[in-house]
């Protein structure tokens, strides 16, 4: 696989060339304005992005209450906190521990929470991850630097239009003195997918 960094822009694929220049299409025929279209990406980047969904998970590692609660009902859970999603798609929220690894992909096409996450990375809709997360997940996550033990069993969950998962990363070590908002800025994009893991470096970076 590729890097997995986001930054690179220098090339697009197919299908970002075909919006692309669909997008000038539609600007120059004067049926939508490019402006606006940069606004509404702003706001899923900026507004509607991985920090709604660390709040969650934020939420979830000091309130007992809201945390039996996104187990029963995620989607009444982090509705409460008032991220909603157009597309209305039922959330299912999956809790790592020492015992279990939870990863998402969705094999058919891209389904993603955008509502908690933001917009979805390139190498999420990218076929080699979403092909290889399900057959060999553990070569998967090493590729992303993680590392899991033989002895944690590992959960691929399949993403679709109707249901759409959120990992809740294991709480970082030595995080007891932290508030509520000092939580919520360790957790990672990466980390509510599953292709990443919070410990004590994250912490103290």
């Amino acid at each position: 696989m590729h890097s997995h960094d986001d930054d690179d822009h220098s090339h697009l694929t197919d299908i970002e060339a075909r919006v692309r220049a669909l997008e000038s299409l539609l600007s120059e025929k004067g049926y939508i304005d490019s402006a606006s279209v940069d606004k509404i990406v702003q706001t899923y980047e900026k507004k509607i992005g991985p920090q709604n969904g660390a709040h969650v998970v934020a939420k979830a590692w000091t309130d007992p209450d809201f945390n039996s609660w996104l187990q029963d009902d995620a989607t009444a859970a982090i509705h409460s906190l008032g991220y909603t999603s157009r597309q209305g798609e039922h959330m299912v929220a999956v809790f790592n521990s020492t015992d279990t690894h939870h990863l998402i992909v969705c094999t058919l096409c891209s389904c993603y929470p955008w509502s908690v996450l933001g917009l979805p990375p390139t190498w999420y809709k990218s076929p080699p991850f979403r092909s290889r997360a399900v057959l060999e997940p553990r070569a998967v996550l090493a590729d992303f630097g993680v590392e899991v033990s033989t002895s944690t069993s590992i959960e691929v969950h399949d993403s679709t239009a109707e249901v759409r998962y959120l990992v809740i990363p294991e709480r970082p070590a030595n995080t007891d003195n932290l508030s509520e908002a000092e939580l919520a800025k360790l957790v990672t994009r990466n980390s509510m997918i599953g292709t990443a893991v919070l410990n004590k470096s994250t912490v103290s970076s």
